[in-house]
């Protein structure tokens, strides 16, 4: 269940209607601000947002299954969790369960080609936020074709302009004035990047990721890379196996190349012999 500002349909009808509102299904700004002045009288986060947990109090009774999660509902493996400590960190681990349930992650086999990505891409687990500070020569380097010339030498070392110039008027992205570029840049740890991207995990978390980019940062790096493995349709490709081809199929879909193949190939084959 994730109902908010801009939702329509059905579920916001009956939630207006409990609230003593017009009902008709449209989730504004009036709804919201109802909303919230429900869950601040009931102790809860006075956030505006219908969740699982806002509805259930509602109404006493769990949120309308056609609305209850991004994927279909599945009873979640019991996964070795215990076998990771020490290899990932703890913070890490404790986003597994979650994670495993609104994404579809039914096998250990799943869960350690997600682990052996994302672990590669973000060093093991250490760098979640995009790092954009370039020098002038490294400009020339990465971008070419946004630093021709000496423009470079004019957003060297900083971060905030690099990324409003590099990532401006795509993705979603408003122009380098807008700050978009900044604002939605790389973060998780497979580096969710653009204001589209960010609006579509926006869709399937209760979290208003829009207004607080940083949560995906924070609270939802290992949420936000499985669902890019849903997004892209990567657990087909998961299921095939645990062979050296199919981590190679993975990574490809993830990296765009074969770029840190063998530490790839190393950290699925470790993750996988921990939770099998």
């Amino acid at each position: 269940m994730l109902l908010k500002n801009g939702s329509k349909g059905d579920d916001v009808k009956k939630l207006q209607e409990k609230l003593g509102l017009t009902a008709d299904g449209d989730f504004g700004p009036g709804t919201e601000a109802k909303v919230k002045a429900w869950q601040t009288a009931n102790g809860l986060t006075a956030d505006g947002i219908v969740g699982d947990g806002t509805w259930g109090k509602l109404f006493g009774s769990a949120a309308p299954a056609a609305s209850a999660a991004p994927v279909a509902p599945m009873a979640t493996p019991d996964f070795k969790l215990a076998n990771l400590k020490g290899h990932i960190p703890d913070s890490v681990i404790a986003q597994i369960p979650d994670t495993a349930k609104r994404f579809g992650i039914a096998s250990p086999l799943r869960l350690a080609h997600l682990l052996a990505q994302a672990s590669h891409e973000s060093g093991h687990f250490k760098a979640v936020t995009e790092n954009l500070n370039y020098s002038a020569d490294g400009l020339k380097k990465i971008f070419p074709k946004y630093f021709p010339g000496n423009i470079s030498e004019s957003y060297a070392r900083n971060p905030e302009k690099i990324a409003n110039k590099v990532y401006s008027s795509r993705m979603g992205n408003g122009d380098e004035a807008s700050g978009d570029g900044f604002r939605y840049r790389g973060r998780g740890f497979l580096q969710t990047t653009g204001k589209s991207n960010y609006a579509d995990f926006d869709k399937i978390v209760e979290d208003d990721i829009l207004t607080n980019p940083d949560l995906v940062a924070t609270k939802y790096a290992l949420a936000s890379a499985a669902f890019f493995f849903q997004k892209n349709k990567l657990w087909s490709i998961c299921d095939q196996g645990s062979t050296d081809q199919v981590v190679t199929l993975v990574s490809k879909r993830v990296n765009g190349g074969t770029i840190g193949l063998k530490e790839r190939l190393s950290e699925f084959k470790k993750f996988y012999d921990l939770l099998k």
